[in-house]
């Protein structure tokens, strides 16, 4: 299991913090490098959550969920949202979506979803949204290579 993970951890991904928030209030947040654009027609977008992670039961509630793509430096704010704690909100600069959701200041980009299905898909849960609303700024992104952070190193363009 050690030696799969590492393979697949040779594969530089993006990291992102989902957010959600019930009808009632209940916020939840994770950590997570596993998400895609699935389609621009419709817009969706997926992503994967263990079937263990505390969380999960929020985010099958909630019906909704808001990706937040976080910038170069905020890689605090990943390991805090990747380490379990009764409110990992507490001191985060949080707004909310136009639909209502939780949104991480400073992340270069956000899409609020609304989760139209969720797929078992061995150990973890894998939810696809149709993307309500999205906004972008600039910036460069956190990566994750080899079980560590990683900051993108522009080029000079050719």
């Amino acid at each position: 299991m050690r030696s799969l993970r590492e393979a697949l951890g040779q594969f530089a991904t993006g990291v992102a913090v989902v957010t959600t928030a019930t009808a009632g209030g209940e916020r939840a947040g994770v950590t997570v490098n596993s998400f895609s654009s699935v389609s621009l027609d419709p817009p969706l977008v997926l992503w994967c959550l263990s079937d263990r992670a505390p969380s999960a039961p929020v985010f099958l509630r909630a019906g909704r969920f808001a990706v937040n793509i976080l910038a170069a430096g905020q890689d605090e704010l990943s390991r805090r949202f990747s380490t379990p704690a009764p409110d990992k909100f507490a001191g985060v600069d949080v707004q909310a979506t136009p639909t209502g959701l939780p949104m991480l200041a400073g992340t270069l980009a956000t899409f609020s979803c609304r989760t139209v299905t969720v797929h078992a898909g061995g150990d973890h849960h894998i939810f696809v949204g149709e993307v309500e609303h999205h906004q972008r700024s600039g910036g460069e992104p956190l990566l994750f290579h080899s079980g560590r952070y990683r900051e993108f190193a522009s080029s000079p363009a050719w």
